[in-house]
């Protein structure tokens, strides 16, 4: 029989008319062309359940492997080789868990290097994009394609962006040996994760410095990528060679007397509905009750109270002015400003005159503001969330916490632009957190992620 890749599946062409292929994984019948079809990621699964049900299979389906990409490997350091290793030992699949700027590009550009076959490396943004690209052209002497941003250019070795990567991946999805996945704990959440589904590639590779907990989404990519088979926290590597050492300082903060108020006033409301929530519905999520409370003009109202709340403790009065004072002490730093919102990384970029960096911000102003900071003439930038993931960030020693909205990863990622080694370098991290409000739980829940994880086992 011959197995050929069809729009994102396995087509099973040959197999006998009015029996079922048992024991095949993933299959369905079609009946618009009555055939047998299977996800192609379980390609290999289909191949060996076939032979060992005695058939003769052509696979048509099974990526190329006389066309690899020539990639120069980096050199690796220890910590990134034994993570090559455990990725190899796994089988090729896997995850690897390493903080912001340890060097997980680095890692990816090993695998590739070392598998030298067909290669396609999935991104969430249009920065990563670039940011690949230009990375993974440094080592590799022929050209590298792009699928994002405007380009459709494939090549043997290809950078795409996750949603770019979807709309392609029904045609190229048996182009492939090996697929990359960078920032992957965002693929268990999203329908972007149909494109691993789409992809024969065998070999996979998930990076991230923040994964998920959550046991459907490291079921959904344990299936699609692999386990997570190696894993360091920044307390694993902070104060050694490879990443800075760095001190978190927490400032608590108190609320004026109208401030808390009117805190006390929106907080009351939201808490009063929530507890009646979950004292009906014991069993419920706190999704449940957002939708529960979007249906009704009490519970919508209870809703804006919450986000009126968390709005106040955004950048309060006693924000602004340690705020002020920390930029004064560390004028000649070079320091990042982080907020929960745009709104707030606007009014400190015009009380202090210090460049924000927003969604708002293009590409070449990004990167002419990037370099500025690098060169020394910027000594301070300050984002919501633009600086959280994935960017390229030259080195800073001073970070300030103003208010933070996505918990435990996003404090990771924070901290994790401050780490680029230095001879005698010792980060800061300042923290503000307002005393007697939800901030004091929420500033607990960030810091998790910065202690040391016990070793995955292989």
């Amino acid at each position: 029989m011959r197995l050929v890749f069809d729009r994102g599946t396995l087509l099973l062409e040959g197999w006998p008319e009015g029996s079922a292929p048992e024991g095949v994984p993933g299959v369905l019948w079609d009946p618009r062309v009555r055939r047998w079809r299977a996800p192609a990621h379980r390609h290999g699964e289909v191949v060996l359940a076939l032979e060992r049900l005695g058939m003769r299979v052509a696979d048509a389906a099974a990526p190329p492997t006389d066309t690899p990409p020539a990639v120069t490997p980096p050199a690796l350091r220890p910590y990134q080789a034994s993570a090559k290793l455990a990725w190899q030992l796994a089988g090729h699949r896997g995850t690897v868990v390493l903080p912001t700027g340890s060097g997980k590009t680095r890692l990816a550009m090993a695998a590739i290097a070392d598998l030298q076959m067909p290669t396609i490396c999935l991104v969430p943004t249009r920065v990563l994009l670039h940011q690949w690209h230009a990375e993974l052209s440094r080592i590799c002497p022929t050209p590298v394609g792009m699928l994002g941003d405007g380009v459709r250019d494939p090549k043997d070795l290809t950078v795409a962006t996750f949603e770019s990567a979807l709309r392609s991946a029904d045609r190229l999805g048996s182009r492939f040996g090996l697929v990359v996945v960078d920032e992957v704990h965002h693929l268990g959440e999203t329908l972007h994760a149909e494109t691993l589904e789409m992809l024969v590639a065998p070999c996979r590779l998930g990076l991230t410095a923040t994964p998920s907990r959550e046991p459907h989404v490291l079921e959904r990519l344990g299936a699609l990528v692999g386990p997570i088979v190696f894993e360091l926290a920044i307390s694993d590597l902070a104060g050694g060679a490879f990443l800075a050492p760095f001190e978190s300082v927490t400032m608590h903060l108190d609320l004026e007397p109208d401030e808390r108020i009117e805190y006390e006033r929106h907080a009351a409301r939201f808490r009063g509905a929530l507890s009646q929530f979950f004292h009906a519905a014991p069993g419920a999520t706190f999704g449940d009750f957002v939708r529960a409370a979007a249906r009704s003009a009490e519970g919508r109202g209870a809703l804006r109270a919450g986000q009126l709340a968390q709005r106040l403790l955004a950048f309060p009065s006693a924000k602004r002015r340690a705020l002020a004072e920390l930029l004064a002490r560390h004028r000649d730093a070079r320091t990042l400003v982080f907020t929960a919102d745009n709104e707030t990384a606007y009014a400190i970029a015009r009380q202090h005159l210090v460049m924000p960096l927003t969604c708002d911000i293009g590409r070449k102003e990004r990167d002419e503001t990037l370099a500025a900071f690098r060169a020394g003439r910027l000594r301070t930038l300050v984002s919501a969330r633009v600086l959280n993931e994935g960017l390229d960030v030259p080195d800073a020693d001073v970070a300030i916490v103003v208010a933070g909205s996505l918990g435990e990863r996003e404090h990771v990622q924070r901290v994790g632009r401050l780490l680029r080694p230095r001879e005698g370098k010792r980060a800061l991290v300042y923290e503000l957190v307002m005393r007697r409000t939800t901030d004091v739980e929420r500033a607990r829940k960030r810091r998790k992620g910065l202690a040391a994880r016990a070793p995955h086992p292989v």
